[in-house]
């Protein structure tokens, strides 16, 4: 009877799995054959010889693999209740699967192999070894049998490693239980296994002799199967296991790796055995491998696979290979050193020309896998004195010359390396971004290796400019579209001078790091700096790697001054660069990186050399005073860099009436400009200000035409120079001289001084403009503003296009980076106008308070000034200018403001700030998390797919701006002096936000800082700020609620546990703690964060609050009782307070119900392995914890009294 129902269900299943996997089959069909098989492996009770009769070698491989997935279910989701004898059954039918119901090895399919091993391993799990003591013997007779079933124990013996030990996906004690059998039982499994893999390698090459394909082939894939299982366990078993029998295992690696069908499983092992790490001491033996047999075993290898051109399996290997090489490095490094009996080995020579091998092949793949390991060759005490490695240094150096070459784009054929990149990068821009990696990091080693030999290093440089500058331009077939006969970035001639830029920039810098100053090669460096000044070329993109070895060898000017300025004159020649005089057309982004670049080096040069630049002064400020007398020659920005150099010059005149003097003539241009009437008019009045730059005229050409932009460029050229004069201008960092200057005005009660700066009093006077055009700016947003703007510039005050791609992080497509015009229309133009100058009012306003001090602070009236200009109109305003306004001006002037001013300055500004931006974010989150949930048919079309996306990102990149802002109030890790500070500005202005994100976090349990607390005293604040800690734990945020809940959230709270808090309030933040872990309980981080945060607010409140436990109780599937005994114990004084880590997992288990899962689990059956009886008895009794918690309060404490 039972056997008619299991063939009758059998052929339900079947017509069932062919519906399935049949593509013809309708969806509806599809769906039900599915319910049907699924229902049948929950709810049959014949499941077990129903999955054996179509797992039967006689069905069709689909269904035996349904057949053997009916018993791993089986197996997973029933073990447990099933009768011994059934186990045993179903246990013996499936090693009699191994033994006798498989196709051979060369025959049976991959699937059915994994399943059948999978279904073993599920019971090894649940079984082994307590109530199956002979599985390893079972498995030995198996392999016994054949080919077949030797290769189905390899992938048992694998599988079980993965589960138990790679990936632990079984509970702690059967995992425990189940590794120590295993590591008990080593010795035996590495003998069978090294067995195994040297019996059908030594059969597979008999065969292969005997022209017998059929067998070697099946002996082959156990070779294969049995290294594939040894990389399994290579990884964790005792270092003694790989080096038994004088290496025996490493020594059969080696030999395998000459044999074709086998090596890249050899390699992978060798490579896992290098790599170990453990004591010092058992890895000793692994310095066999630069013993002479295996040496050339692997350069054999290595030279073998690369003589047969590319093919992917060598190309594989030999990445293996290269790999073990660099693991050999590391382990010499780790043994070798100056208190260890390791010496150098014999083969060290060799082990480096190898080496040298993978650093010049054409696959720059490979080139970059050795960097790291010739970094810690150059670094290593004992071995960058070893002559060998000294040798080596020119022989690097060259190969870095080629390596240093952009070439090998997989698009192109221009180069051997092209063909090894269509193999490792999908495009052009991935491979763009690996190798701009590849090359700082070969920057760092070349510096590395010329700290051991600097002037090989400066020689082969000279050698190599010198080349580049008689060399003839070679532009290749892809002219450059900025003119004809140009280069472009893929020049053959370009690619040349950019290598050699760099290559002379790290060596040339680093020479001066290391030799004396009297060792010095000044006369060389001096013939090649004026080699390079006499050098004239019309290209912008070869112009500018001139300017980069005019900035290299300039420390050489030091020596001779009488050289700078021949310096000079090529910088200015360069600052007013065009590829044709008078053009009209939109510069290309490379003549205007040419001009910038060239106001770079002469504010670098003012910067790092004013002690030498300042004799010229006055040759510098005619220049500048040239160029600045023609309105058109130069960008605003340019202008200003100029000025800003003549600034940091003015610093070292140490001189405060001579410096004040000097800024007062400098600004008078602008000063005249911005206080005129007209200006003040514009500046007051948004419709006067639109038409005034233009915003509101419809263009006829969009390209060319351009009324206004003399308008808009007098207002840049305004900011501009108040922006570089606040930043520049300082006092003296000496105080003797600061003092001596006249600089020095009195002392703060804390004994520091006070300083005035020289440039205060032309700056402020032009303050009240700054705060119009900030309000009138803010005020451009406004619906009756926005209606305004002319036809050609309706969409002005929108990101502009590469704003965007940065966010969404999207490429830029790499030539367009250097052949398209800065602004292709003037509506980008306007775009770009508007964007840079909102960022550069604020920059003034953030740089102010560290410039200005005192003198900006006590502005009268300060605060009611910057909230009626900065904070006017923010409802309008959009998150994408809202951010930098937080971070360049709130962040600095919060930072940097001294405590004196807290009362009349920032907590009267941030008070509204905060409140407003919590109800900002609180909106838009809301709008977020509703978005999935409404119907978006309608919106289609208005709000495209990418266009939410940007809103979304800038929401997220908004929050993690005002929780920045909000975590200044717990003390940073902060420089204390005004110096100091001014050096720690420009990094909190940089838009990188993943830097931004891993500042150094304070402990948990820290303080609020003195502005904390001074704005937690005002009820309105302080319930914004708890509000938006709270609230933003549960927006979609990973990173900004892990900082929160690290750094914010307990030290706001303990602000206020003093007071009385409403019992609803205090069940509010708990719960939003739990909700936080609702939604960010997946990732790891985030849990172990709010976890620890529940838990402590938990246990500081719960005994004031009842209405925790409420909370609690509401968790899904809560163990009531475990939760009185927590509260219990939480409760009763008298008790001895349990270790925090078992309170805390106690709590963890309670709150589990609220944990949030990843997607793929959160609808995945359980599987539950029970516990075995315990196999290895503990050597010390575990103490029950009411021994350590007794009524009398003794226990372990009476133990240490008596």
């Amino acid at each position: 009877m039972v056997g008619e129902q299991v063939n009758s269900l059998c052929e339900q299943l079947v017509k069932a799995v062919t519906v399935i996997m049949d593509p013809a089959s309708t969806q509806r069909y599809r769906l039900e054959a599915l319910k049907f098989c699924e229902e049948f492996k929950e709810k049959c009770p014949i499941c077990v010889p129903c999955g054996l009769k179509l797992a039967e070698k006689t069905q069709t491989a689909i269904v035996r693999h349904f057949g053997l997935q009916i018993l791993e279910h089986v197996v997973k989701f029933r073990w447990n209740n099933m009768p011994r004898l059934e186990k045993v059954y179903l246990k013996n039918n499936v090693m009699g699967l191994i033994s006798s119901g498989t196709q051979s090895i060369l025959e049976e399919e991959s699937h059915i192999k994994d399943v059948l091993s999978r279904i073993v391993v599920e019971m090894i799990k649940r079984e082994w070894p307590q109530h199956w003591p002979d599985m390893l013997k079972e498995l030995d007779t198996l392999s016994k049998q054949g080919e077949t079933q030797t290769e189905l124990v390899m992938f048992i013996l694998l599988r079980l490693a993965e589960d138990v030990v790679t990936f632990q996906t079984l509970p702690t004690q059967r995992r425990r239980d189940i590794q120590q059998t295993l590591t008990q039982n080593m010795e035996k499994i590495f003998s069978f296994l090294l067995t195994t893999l040297q019996q059908n390698v030594n059969k597979y090459r008999r065969m292969v002799g005997a022209s017998q394909e059929q067998e070697a082939q099946a002996n082959c894939r156990v070779g294969i199967a049995a290294l594939n299982t040894l990389a399994g366990y290579i990884d964790w078993v005792a270092l003694s296991h790989i080096t038994a029998d004088n290496c025996k295992l490493l020594e059969m690696l080696c030999l395998l790796l000459n044999e074709p069908e086998l090596q890249i499983g050899a390699a992978e092992c060798l490579l896992i055995a290098v790599s170990r790490k453990g004591k010092l001491e058992d890895r000793k033996p692994l310095m066999v491998l630069f013993g002479d047999v295996a040496m050339h075993y692997i350069l054999s290898a290595a030279q073998t696979a690369d003589g047969e051109g590319l093919v992917e399996k060598h190309y594989v290997f030999l990445k293996r290979l290269c790999q073990v090489l660099c693991a050999l490095g590391s382990q010499l490094c780790a043994l070798l050193g100056s208190d260890s009996d390791v010496e150098t080995p014999p083969n060290f020579g060799k082990y480096l020309d190898s080496f040298l091998a993978f650093t010049t092949h054409p696959s720059q793949f490979l080139r970059s896998s050795t960097q790291i390991t010739w970094g810690a060759l150059f670094r290593h005490e004992v071995l960058s004195r070893d002559p060998l490695l000294l040798g080596m240094i020119p022989k690097y150096l060259r190969a870095s010359m080629t390596n240093l070459v952009k070439v090998g784009f997989p698009s192109k054929s221009d180069s051997p390396s092209c063909e090894y990149s269509r193999f490792d990068f999908d495009s052009d821009e991935d491979f763009n971004a690996f190798f701009n990696s590849f090359r700082a990091q070969q920057g760092e080693v070349m510096r590395m290796a010329c700290r051991l030999d600097p002037r090989t290093g400066f020689q082969m440089a000279g050698e190599w400019l010198k080349y580049q500058l008689t060399t003839p331009v070679d532009t290749g077939p892809m002219n450059s579209k900025t003119g004809e006969g140009l280069c472009s970035i893929f020049s053959p001639s370009f690619v040349q001078w950019d290598a050699m830029t760099f290559f002379s920039e790290s060596v040339i810098s680093q020479m001066f790091r290391t030799l004396d100053k009297d060792e010095i090669p000044v006369n060389d460096g001096i013939d090649l700096l004026q080699l390079v000044l006499n050098f004239e070329t019309k290209d912008p993109l070869i112009l500018s790697c001139v300017l980069t070895n005019v900035s290299a060898l300039f420390p050489f000017v030091t020596y001779r001054p009488e050289y700078l300025p021949q310096v000079l004159s090529k910088l200015f020649a360069s600052v007013t660069f065009e590829v044709i005089e008078e053009s009209k057309a939109p510069r290309t982004r490379a003549v205007k990186n040419v001009r910038r670049h060239a106001c770079s080096s002469i504010i670098k040069m003012c910067r790092d050399y004013p002690q030498l630049v300042l004799p010229n002064f006055e040759v510098l400020y005619n220049h500048v005073k040239q160029l600045l007398s023609n309105e058109l020659l130069l960008t605003q920005m340019e202008k200003c860099a100029l000025m800003e150099a003549l600034v940091l010059i003015s610093n070292q005149f140490k001189d405060y009436e001579r410096q004040k003097a000097f800024l007062e003539e400098l600004m008078a241009p602008v000063a005249g400009l911005w206080l005129s009437p007209e200006m003040q008019r514009v500046l007051s009045d948004p419709e006067a200000f639109i038409s005034y730059v233009g915003a509101d005229n419809k263009i006829a050409d969009p390209i060319l035409e351009d009324p206004s932009g003399l308008n808009r460029s007098r207002i840049s050229f305004c900011v501009y120079t108040i922006l570089g004069v606040v930043k520049r201008a300082r006092w003296p960092a000496a105080p003797e001289e600061a003092k001596a200057g006249g600089f020095l005005v009195g002392y703060m009660p804390s004994g520091s001084p006070i300083y005035r700066n020289p440039c205060t009093e032309q700056v402020l006077k032009l303050l009240d403009n700054l705060l119009a055009l900030i309000r009138t700016h803010n005020n451009l947003y406004m619906p009756e503003m926005v209606a305004r703007l002319g036809e050609t510039f309706a969409k002005a005050l929108d990101m502009l296009e590469v704003e965007k791609n940065a966010i969404l992080g999207l490429p830029q497509p790499l030539l367009e980076l250097y052949d398209s015009p800065v602004y292709k229309t003037v509506l980008e133009r306007m775009q770009g106008f508007f964007c840079t100058l909102y960022d550069n009012c604020f920059h003034i306003l953030g740089n102010a308070g560290p410039s200005m001090q005192q003198d900006f602070y006590t502005v009268e009236g300060l605060a009611t000034q910057l909230l009626s200009s900065a904070f006017i109109n923010l409802n309008n305003i959009p998150d994408y200018r809202l951010r930098p306004m937080l971070r360049v001006f709130v962040k600095p002037l919060v930072l940097f403001c001294p405590s004196e001013y807290y009362e009349t300055l920032v907590c009267p500004m941030l008070g509204p700030l905060f409140t407003y931006l919590h109800m900002r974010l609180s909106q838009k989150w809301q709008v977020i998390n509703q978005r999935s949930m409404l119907c978006e048919d309608d919106a289609a079309d208005d709000n495209p797919e990418s266009q939410e996306m940007l809103e979304e990102q800038l929401v997220r990149l908004l929050t993690r701006e005002v929780m920045d802002l909000i975590i200044l109030m717990v003390p940073p890790c902060l420089p204390q002096s005004w110096e100091a500070m001014l050096t720690v500005l420009p990094l909190l202005c940089s838009a990188d936000d993943e830097a931004m994100a891993t500042e150094v976090t304070p402990p948990a349990s820290a303080e609020l800082t003195e502005l904390g607390k001074c704005l937690m005293t005002q009820e309105d604040v302080c319930t914004a700020l708890l509000i938006t800690a709270y609230t933003s734990l549960s927006w979609k945020d990973t990173l900004s609620c892990q900082r929160t809940t690290t750094q914010l959230c307990w030290p706001l709270l303990k602000q206020v546990l003093q007071g009385n808090l409403l019992p609803d309030a205090v069940s509010w933040f708990f719960a939003s703690v739990l909700k936080g872990l609702q939604i960010h309980g997946q990732h790891d981080g985030c849990m172990a964060a709010l976890v620890h945060l529940a838990f402590q607010i938990y246990e500081a409140l719960r005994p004031r609050y009842t209405e925790l436990k409420a909370v609690m109780e509401q968790i899904p599937d809560i163990q009531r009782d475990s939760l009185e005994q927590f509260d219990s114990k939480l409760l009763n004084p008298t008790l001895q307070k349990v270790a925090d880590k078992r309170r805390k997992d106690h709590f963890k288990r309670l709150i589990t119900g609220c944990i949030g899962k990843p997607l793929g689990e959160q609808f995945r059956k359980e599987v539950h392995i029970r516990n075995l009886p315990s196999l290895f008895k503990k050597v010390k009794p575990s103490l029950e914890p009411d021994v350590l918690e007794n009524e009398d309060g003794e226990g372990l404490t009476a133990l240490f009294e008596s």
